[in-house]
């Protein structure tokens, strides 16, 4: 983990969607912060000692969704599935599917493995699964203005977690989707789903993959107190009724494309259901613990 000192610092951003805004001065303590996403080597520890079975890998309360299909009351998650041509992107049926079988250990199916991706960041953990690997480690989920503040890196307001332009010298700097979302992936930055964790540079604090690669939990809830007016945001759920309901998801994943969903950026949001997990959420932890010694 890395030591980041408290400070006060600019978050949010009005430049780019209205769920960010307004950009406003935020103050956080110091706290200690996972180098990485939790890998799936660490997560498959956790699985190990304590034979935790992840949301997606039980069969779902039918009580908790009445309304469903019977089809889908089974183990599975949402896996991303690149159609093979443009499609409307008001749709988001059109790239994502329940798959039955998907899970942590089978990213895209009971067919895949993660045997040559143990370095990866884990994917299809619900919000219980992250608080349940967060407890056994002795740790806990950053709230957004941390994790915000960490990404950062040190940066005053600026729009990357690197400085103002996306690609410095045509260096890629996360793993973000290049081509037409979501059917022309053409991995410019060499990767076409997630990558191996810290095959892009670290921010100002060392920290890896806080952009690109899979959004991350917070332990924030989701709502838009100073943003509930203007048009809705691209590729943004509509939020629950029930606050409780929702967390904030960070710093966008190998999905993000600048046609569709620009969040590969500190300050971008997004609002995930606490009952859902996808193929490209994942999540790190924090620890709130003394500053190390000088």
């Amino acid at each position: 983990m890395i030591w980041i000192p408290g400070s006060d610092f600019v978050m949010g951003s009005d430049k780019f969607y209205r769920e960010e805004r307004p950009a406003r001065r935020e103050t956080v303590g110091g706290f200690w912060i996972d180098l990485n996403p939790v890998t799936n080597a660490e997560f498959g520890n956790f699985v190990a000692a304590t034979g935790y079975v992840t949301a997606s890998e039980r069969t779902p309360d039918p009580a908790m969704y009445p309304d469903a299909d019977p089809s889908f009351l089974v183990p599975g998650s949402l896996v991303f599935t690149k159609p093979p041509g443009p499609v409307d992107l008001r749709d988001y049926r059109a790239w994502w599917a329940y798959v039955p079988g998907a899970n942590w250990r089978h990213p895209e199916g009971p067919d895949s493995t993660i045997d040559d991706r143990w370095d990866h960041p884990v994917v299809h953990v619900a919000f219980e699964d992250v608080m349940a690997y967060a407890d056994w480690a002795g740790k806990e989920l950053p709230t957004e203005a941390e994790w915000e503040f960490a990404a950062r890196g040190g940066l005053e307001d600026a729009t990357y977690a690197w400085g103002e332009e996306f690609a410095p010298g045509g260096q890629a700097m996360a793993n973000t989707w290049q081509g037409r979302f979501p059917w022309e992936n053409l991995a410019g930055d060499g990767y076409e789903s997630t990558s191996p964790v810290g095959a892009f540079p670290a921010n100002g604090y060392g920290l890896r993959d806080m952009i690109g690669n899979v959004w991350e939990w917070t332990a924030s809830a989701y709502s838009l107190p100073h943003a509930g007016i203007g048009k809705p945001s691209c590729c943004q759920p509509r939020p629950s009724d029930d606050r409780a309901a929702n967390r904030v998801v960070k710093g966008g994943s190998h999905l993000c494309a600048p046609n569709y969903c620009l969040r590969y950026r500190p300050a971008a949001r997004q609002s995930q259901p606490l009952d859902t997990s996808t193929t490209h959420i994942g999540f790190r932890c924090v620890r709130r613990a003394p500053a190390p010694a000088i």
